[in-house]
């Protein structure tokens, strides 16, 4: 038996290649929608992708199920559970609770796990080559390493009210009934790693076992003393924002996420065609800098989504597909970055990107307007936002600020004034620095604070130790 985790950095989601060596067919489990890595896993490999399927309706990124299951021919599977309204709107196989999916001598058995949603599967396999019993637990959104999937996510982001409790007591009876009920060796590979907004505390270790999650995990004791209550109050407090386009997610998820097909490599564009674009405002220019360099000058009404390891996540703060119809330009060295770009938007469904350039020259130009900390005081601000997550806000802030973190700005501009002037900034300025472009090209007047909340903060202490000495 083979099982290759995948990692997107990116969206910290991690999808899962399981093939039978023997028989030369291959699963694929929470696939991305730049699939090229699992056909290019399966070639390596000698086999087929005969079955695709998801542990639930994701909410960070879009599925690719669907678009696998086109390009392979493979068979697609989602859950059928969780009642009339969490049922999947596209054609797949359904499957239930201890259904089972077999690859040669591999059995992968579904076990219907609720509580980060109420249609989440987990699938427990088997190696029936060296043994009859599940020695492995692919447990998507329920069980993290050190973590749990959040409930709370519904109402955070799907429109639901107050599910977040009864979302709790399911994951307290999926523990209780299904994850504590296995052998303490079975291995445990979770959907998520750290820097995931799918739970509050995630580990970075890859695995896990149901052992070492029974005695560590912070939720252990509340379920060693079937304390139902204590664990519903620890588990819901303190979990971090959730980004306004997870909403989208879902919806798109359950709908079906467009199949994209094979696309045409990326191209680069000519300048004089993108000025006009920009002139016109059919086309969005995406500056994929640090913002250290976009501060030092950048294209008008542009966007900053930094390349790396967010591009994925800043892009899908700020541009939203379902109301944003300009194709985006990239800015990008050449074709093969430009096209990495693309491929980790694809993720959040921002397909529609045009082509790219490889320098600003030619191009409309102005500069962000920054503030130092100490010019602050005296400054006359409409606000003072802070685009850091609440957590981050209630640990420390600047006095007066108002918190809206960065991925749920565009949708709650109703916060903001309609006039005057905005400072903005979040912890080292990169986030702030992604916002304050959407903004900006909002028509918004945004003055970022140049070194944010870290700069304001050095400078305060600075301020104090002066005058104490």
């Amino acid at each position: 038996m083979l099982i290759e985790r995948i990692y997107d950095e990116d969206l910290a989601q991690a999808s899962y290649f399981i093939g039978c060596q023997a028989k030369g067919e291959a699963l694929v489990v929470d696939p991305r929608r730049d699939i090229a890595v699992y056909q290019s896993l399966a070639a390596a490999n000698g086999m087929k992708i005969v079955a695709v399927t998801e542990t639930h309706i994701h909410a960070d990124f879009l599925s690719g199920t669907r678009e696998l299951a086109a390009a392979t021919g493979a068979t697609a599977y989602v859950s059928g559970e969780g009642g009339t309204d969490w049922q999947y709107r596209f054609e797949a196989e359904r499957l239930n609770d201890n259904d089972e999916i077999t690859l040669g001598n591999i059995t992968v058995k579904a076990l219907h796990t609720p509580g980060h949603t109420p249609e989440h599967l987990s699938f427990l396999i088997t190696d029936g080559a060296f043994a009859d019993t599940p020695g492995y637990l692919l447990s998507g959104d329920f069980v993290f390493s050190g973590d749990l999937g959040r409930p709370d996510l519904l109402d955070e982001a799907a429109g639901g009210v107050d599910t977040r409790f009864a979302g709790a007591k399911q994951l307290f009876t999926s523990l209780r009934e299904k994850f504590l009920a296995l052998p303490d060796h079975v291995q445990v590979h979770p959907g998520h790693g750290a820097g995931s907004a799918c739970g509050k505390a995630l580990g970075a270790i890859p695995s896990s076992t149901v052992g070492y999650e029974r005695l560590y995990a912070w939720w252990g004791p509340y379920l060693a003393a079937n304390d139902e209550q204590g664990f519903i109050n620890e588990l819901l407090d303190g979990q971090p924002d959730a980004h306004a386009y997870f909403g989208r997610m879902k919806r798109e998820n359950r709908e079906g996420p467009a199949v994209m097909g094979e696309r045409t490599p990326l191209e680069e564009l000519a300048t004089a065609d993108v000025v006009a674009g920009l002139a016109a405002d059919t086309a969005t220019f995406v500056d994929t800098r640090s913002n250290t360099e976009v501060h030092e000058g950048t294209v008008t009404g542009s966007l900053n989504v930094p390349a790396g390891k967010s591009t994925a996540s800043f892009g899908a703060w700020v541009v939203n597909p379902e109301t944003d119809k300009n194709p985006l330009v990239l800015l990008a060295p050449d074709q093969a970055a430009a096209q990495e770009m693309w491929d980790h938007l694809v993720r959040v469904g921002i397909d529609n990107v045009a082509g790219y350039l490889t320098s600003l020259e030619g191009l409309p130009a102005s500069t962000p307007k920054l503030i130092q900390p100490e010019e602050l005081e005296g400054f006359d601000a409409a606000m003072v936002l802070d685009v850091r997550n609440r957590t981050e806000h209630a640990a420390g802030h600047i006095p007066g600020s108002h918190q809206l973190s960065g991925g749920r700005v565009m949708w709650n501009l109703d916060e903001l004034p309609t006039e005057g002037t905005i400072v903005s900034y979040c912890q080292s300025g990169v986030r702030n620095s992604v916002a304050a472009s959407a903004l900006r090209r909002a028509g918004y007047d945004v003055v970022e604070l140049d070194g944010s909340y870290a700069g304001w903060a050095a400078w305060q202490q600075s301020r104090e130790s002066v005058s104490s000495s």
